[in-house]
């Protein structure tokens, strides 16, 4: 199995940052733009979407800026997801960064995937 690619994305966003962590970090947060469910018991997370059901353990947060989760089922053990909120000290534009990971075939739709759920995000906050 290769290791996979990392990938790197950057959103503008126009949200307050502590609105913004709300909707990266908390159940109910997710719920409303990543999934269609969101349940978490501790660390563990689980995504539920249609008929799936996917699990992502917590694997760091730090109030008001980032979280950072691997999924339970994934093969690459260096794999993990990232969404990090970025302000920019000059203009505060904020920005939404995420880090994901992506087979060499999957990275455009990897990168798709984000973009249609980022677009869901700023739906959400009312910022689109």
């Amino acid at each position: 199995m290769d290791d996979k690619i990392k990938i790197d994305l950057e959103f503008p966003i126009h949200a307050s940052p502590q609105l913004l962590y709300q909707y990266i970090s908390t159940p109910s947060g997710l719920s409303e733009w990543f999934a269609d469910n969101v349940n978490s018991r501790g660390e563990l997370f689980t995504f539920i979407w249609d008929d799936s059901e996917e699990q992502a353990k917590l694997l760091s947060k730090k109030n008001g800026e980032r979280v950072k989760f691997k999924w339970q089922n994934g093969e690459d053990d260096a794999a993990y997801f990232e969404i990090r909120i970025q302000v920019d000290d000059i203009t505060k534009d904020v920005s939404l960064m995420v880090t994901d990971f992506a087979d060499d075939d999957e990275i455009d739709e990897v990168k798709m995937l984000w973009e249609n759920q980022i677009s869901d995000l700023k739906q959400v906050l009312g910022s689109a």
